[in-house]
């Protein structure tokens, strides 16, 4: 049977045709496999002799852009801070002025952590200009090469040169209130980087609030700065803005708690939420006897007969002028503060009472309302109570008001106050993640690419 197989094979495949087509075959294979070498080779060559690709980038902080900080003349900043007997025609202010705008180590202080107790210092509420500058110099956003910043700093202390000339019976002229502001504008308008944008990209922090450089007439109160036509382009850090002008920021008042590590703020985070808070609420302020009707007057007389719920720190004469254990005191031991307006309608005391884990209470809508939005969000009511003034003068109680919260709501105000707080403390260096002069830094800049991407549109 094999036989008659192997012959019909035969018949239709002769043994030399399946032989050459064997060969073939094989050779195709040889040929295929020696293509394959070639091109591994081929391809292991040119990987060799490629450049090796960049090391991936970590996301870097400053991709919004960098700062460059002026070197302006001493006269507008370091001269102010040498003759700071000079600012003041009652008191030195060079204690004010002290480490880098912090002012003097703070003693006395409430039990706390004793590791946090080198962070608190007497800062006034006035002293922005000087912390911002310090702390910028040092900022890992900043770039000495103003051909690769985004944004022009100008560490001019503007509130710290007017500052002397506000709160005194000396028969001082607009002149005097203005010429430091109109010298530095002189000297800036030369300035390659300005003289390329127009001052476009350009911004400056004012530690005083906006209205102290808003003078129209002469007579009136304060510095013409912002109203000079050098400033309609410069964008303004302000502890209080205008709300109809948008070409300011509004940044916190400073407190006096300056960490230098992140786990001093969740060190001070865990201390304030283990509170043991027994009032209900606290008005720390003082009476303004030069005031028709001053409503400070009317919350102080309340709370020194709501005895059994307000805690009261009564800041008549300067006894609360750089802050004292007192206050902090009061803060931390209430529920809720109250923060009526002060020279203007925002209040360096908001942001104490917010430090301590208080949910403050607003009587005018200005107080916080279009004021902070980088820093605290655009939803005042989830950390804080509003009781319109006219309200109270009619009667209205502010005690049954905040009775009138359960406690599951005051948790919740309060769990949202703590998680702010690193949001507008200052902190001493670069080591505490994101503060307040992270993000008034990265909102400026923002602000500025804004403007310059819409004036080319």
């Amino acid at each position: 049977m094999l036989e008659n197989l192997n012959f019909k094979l035969d018949k239709f495949f002769p043994r030399k045709t399946i032989h050459s087509l064997l060969l073939f075959l094989f050779k195709c294979s040889l040929l295929l496999l020696i293509l394959l070498l070639l091109f591994q080779i081929y391809s292991l060559r040119s990987i060799l002799s490629s450049p090796p690709p960049p090391p991936l980038k970590p996301p870097s902080r400053c991709d919004a852009g960098l700062v460059y900080v002026y070197d302006l003349p001493p006269a507008f900043n370091a001269d102010l801070l040498r003759n700071c007997r000079d600012l003041d025609p009652w008191i030195s202010k060079c204690n004010t002025l002290s480490n880098a705008g912090f002012g003097p180590r703070a003693t006395s202080l409430p039990a706390m952590p004793e590791s946090l107790t080198s962070s608190w210092y007497w800062t006034d509420m006035f002293a922005a200009e000087v912390m911002y500058h310090a702390r910028i110099m040092k900022h890992e956003c900043r770039t000495t090469e103003p051909e690769s910043a985004t944004a022009f700093y100008i560490p001019f202390y503007a509130g710290v040169a007017v500052g002397k000339y506000l709160f005194t019976n000396r028969n001082y002229t607009a002149r005097d209130r203005d010429y430091q502001c109109e010298d530095m504008l002189t000297w800036l308008k030369d300035q390659p980087p300005w003289r390329r944008s127009n001052g476009s990209d350009h911004f400056i922090l004012l530690g005083r609030m906006t209205w102290d450089f808003r003078r129209k007439r002469d007579e009136d109160w304060g510095s013409s700065f912002v109203y000079m036509p050098l400033m309609k382009q410069i964008v303004r850090l302000t502890i209080e803005r205008d709300p109809w002008d948008h070409g300011e920021i509004s940044v916190p008042y400073p407190t006096g708690f300056h960490p230098k590590s992140k786990l001093e703020v969740d060190q001070w985070i865990d201390f304030v939420t283990s509170r043991n808070r027994t009032s209900l609420f606290t008005f720390v302020g003082a009476k303004r006897n030069k005031i028709k009707d001053d409503f400070r007057s009317l919350l102080l007389s309340y709370c020194f007969n709501e005895t059994g719920s307000c805690r009261v720190v009564d800041c008549s004469g300067s006894r609360c002028y750089k802050g004292t254990p007192e206050i902090q005191e009061a803060f931390l031991g209430s529920d809720f503060c109250l923060q009526p307006r002060g020279d203007a309608h925002t209040r360096r005391s908001t942001f104490d009472c917010m430090l301590a884990g208080s949910i403050p209470v607003f009587f005018w809508r200005r107080s916080i309302e279009h004021q902070y939005e980088l820093f605290l969000g655009d939803e005042p009511d989830r950390f804080s109570v509003f009781i319109d003034w006219k309200d109270v003068r009619n009667g209205v109680s502010i005690r049954k008001v905040l009775e009138g919260y359960s406690r599951e709501e005051v948790r919740r105000m309060r769990e949202k106050v703590i998680s702010l707080i690193p949001n507008f403390i200052y902190g001493d260096g670069n080591g505490i993640g994101k503060d307040a002069f992270d993000i008034a830094t990265d909102g400026v800049i923002k602000k500025i690419k804004d403007q310059n991407e819409s004036n080319m549109r």
